[in-house]
């Protein structure tokens, strides 16, 4: 099925000159998207070997091997996949963009994050745009074609597609199946790879069990607080591990982390974060489920709006010392834009905390996004008081 970033990296490629980086979970539709682009590319895959022994030999060899010291008409599109499991990933790429970029289009995609390298220094500055590419989403299933502005006009979801969505998952395969026993077997799978071959290629971590004992704990505690003290004790670790696991965890796309919101919340939560899957298939409780549905729809919008240069755009939730809490809190530019509380039945009355905290932070919009309500035509931006919606009609309107 067409992805609605098509478009969007078909607009790089015509507009602008630095490398397409493609971050995303494995098997979520990187290659196929990036090979869909055009009809006329150079594929070269760290995980084959005789592409590995040429992109070693250097950018010189890899230019000589497509032809890029000749004259042509076009620049040729040349993709490198999961080439950041070369340890010299970086300053090969700045070498052959320093070189080639007037020849070639460059597009690198990973299954490990591509931007967590910024940390320590970014060789590649200016060189590239990132894009995270999430699995599918409501609104992408509706249609890939998107208006030039952040919320799009609400449109309903086949009730049938939704349904396969939230019970399959967004990852364009067993969605696309539909099948529970095909669904059961590839969950399965992507979880052996995952431990057996990302956290042993990627890392040096040998504690492989207990690193998965840590995954499943996650699973289960999902859009709870963590506390790292009690995630070390369980599996038998210091609190530093545990941190440093979780983030290995993050690096692979298993999990994501939502911070606190503190800016101008009286006493507000200061440290401890909620962590959310990207797979909400993995999730039994149906209450974690649907707002981890929400929470990554919500992710992924956030990504959305500031990969295409919208503004700077983060996802937190809200609790104090108190307890009083709400789930979601998306910000444009370091301030609050809106609230979200998630249930799973409709209820008549409206959290008593979302009155609070939209007052107290002066978000233009706060909802009660409702995951059982059937969907309604009608904008949910165009309220400015907290009010109950379908969950269905709000996710309509992201990405």
């Amino acid at each position: 099925m067409e992805r609605s970033y098509s478009s969007v990296l078909a607009e790089h490629l015509e507009k602008y000159r630095q490398m397409i980086f493609v971050a995303g979970p494995r098997q979520v539709g990187k290659t196929t998207l990036c090979t869909d682009l055009t009809l006329e590319y150079k594929y070269f895959n760290w995980d084959n070997q005789d592409h590995r022994a040429l992109i070693i030999d250097g950018p010189g060899r890899i230019g000589e091997e497509i032809g890029l010291n000749q004259l042509q008409e076009e620049p040729r599109v040349v993709i490198f996949d999961e080439i950041h499991k070369y340890s010299k990933w970086k300053d090969f790429l700045k070498g052959f963009f320093d070189v080639y970029s007037a020849r070639s289009k460059i597009i690198v995609t990973g299954s490990s994050r591509l931007d967590i390298f910024k940390r320590g220094g970014d060789s590649l500055m200016g060189r590239y745009f990132l894009y995270h590419l999430h699995p599918l989403s409501v609104r992408e299933i509706i249609g890939p074609e998107f208006s030039g502005n952040e919320i799009q006009p609400p449109l309903p979801i086949d009730p049938q597609a939704f349904d396969s969505l939230y019970t399959f998952g967004g990852f364009p395969e067993p969605f696309l199946k539909a099948n529970l026993r095909f669904s059961n077997r590839w969950k399965r799978l992507r979880q052996q790879q995952l431990f057996t071959e990302e956290i042993r290629d990627l890392t040096r971590v040998q504690e492989i069990h207990q690193i998965e004992l840590l995954a499943e704990m996650l699973r289960n505690q999902t859009g709870q607080l963590t506390n790292y003290t009690n995630l070390a004790n369980k599996v038998r670790v210091s609190v530093d591990t545990i941190r440093r696991w979780i983030r290995i965890l993050e690096s692979l796309y298993y999990c994501f982390t939502i911070q606190p919101w503190s800016g101008n919340v009286s006493r507000s939560l200061l440290k401890q974060p909620k962590i959310y899957l990207w797979d909400w298939t993995l999730i039994d409780d149906s209450g974690a489920k649907s707002e981890n549905f929400a929470a990554s729809h919500l992710l992924k919008a956030v990504h959305w709006w500031t990969d295409n240069g919208f503004g700077e755009y983060g996802l937190y939730f809200l609790r104090d010392k108190d307890k009083r809490e709400v789930d979601f809190l998306v910000t444009r530019n370091q301030k609050p834009w809106f609230l979200v509380e998630v249930k799973t039945e409709q209820k008549k009355s409206i959290s008593k905390d979302l009155f609070h905290f939209q007052k107290q932070i002066s978000a233009p919009h706060a909802f009660q996004a409702v995951f059982s309500m059937d969907y309604v035509e009608a904008n949910c931006f165009s309220t400015t008081v907290p009010t109950i919606v379908p969950l269905k009609t709000l996710l309509s309107q992201l990405v």
